[in-house]
């Protein structure tokens, strides 16, 4: 697979105070939501873009593209419509070669995940990183064939079906992989797990 052509996304907003992240906020607090926010965003930039693929930010809205948090690194903007149109037009818009999408609430994403989705998308059409709510971490296409039109069409986002349904509107011929589950940090309770957790492995 040509390393030049595997294409990393990250779902992102700027981090601003206040805004984004508002399930965590309303049981943290705003600051310490920011301060969640903004310092696993750079740490996930700096973690993953060394890697051999090009990591691009995709951002929610145009002024964001210009946050110093993105410097010098590709920027586009998403497209309207829920988190399935905006997933999939972004998807079928970039640069030919495989496509990856993760977001920035799943602080244990590691390189090592990446590379695991790339190897896989090569005998794979689809991968699928599953998170622990019923979600995903990860969605990637080999893009050996056009996105299929269906791709993401209503899909009930932030529930346990997200992922079954996701599923269900793939094409029956296409293969599918998956990777392991990770947890996201989206409220105060998964946000105690994650301090938990990183006090365990200090």
């Amino acid at each position: 697979m040509n390393q030049r052509r595997r294409h990393l996304i990250l779902f992102a907003r700027a981090p601003r105070l206040g805004v984004g992240k508002s399930r965590l906020a309303r049981d943290i607090g705003r600051l310490q939501a920011w301060r969640f926010y903004r310092g696993t965003l750079q740490t996930m930039i700096r973690r993953l873009q060394p890697g051999p693929w090009t990591l691009t930010i995709a951002v929610a809205a145009q002024d964001d593209g210009t946050h110093p948090a993105f410097a010098g690194l590709p920027v586009l903007v998403q497209p309207r419509g829920d988190l399935g149109a905006r997933m999939s037009g972004v998807l079928r818009h970039m640069p030919p070669g495989p496509a990856i999408i993760i977001g920035t609430d799943i602080p244990g994403i590691q390189p090592c995940h990446i590379h695991q989705a790339f190897h896989k998308l090569g005998t794979n059409d689809a991968i699928f990183g599953p998170a622990d709510d019923g979600g995903y971490w990860l969605v990637g296409l080999a893009r050996r064939r056009p996105v299929p039109y269906a791709f993401m069409r209503n899909v009930p986002w932030s529930t346990p079906d997200a992922l079954t349904a996701t599923l269900a509107t793939l094409p029956a011929e296409m293969c599918v992989g998956f990777l392991d589950p990770l947890s996201d940090v989206d409220d105060g309770a998964s946000y105690a797990a994650y301090l938990k957790e990183g006090r365990r492995a200090r």
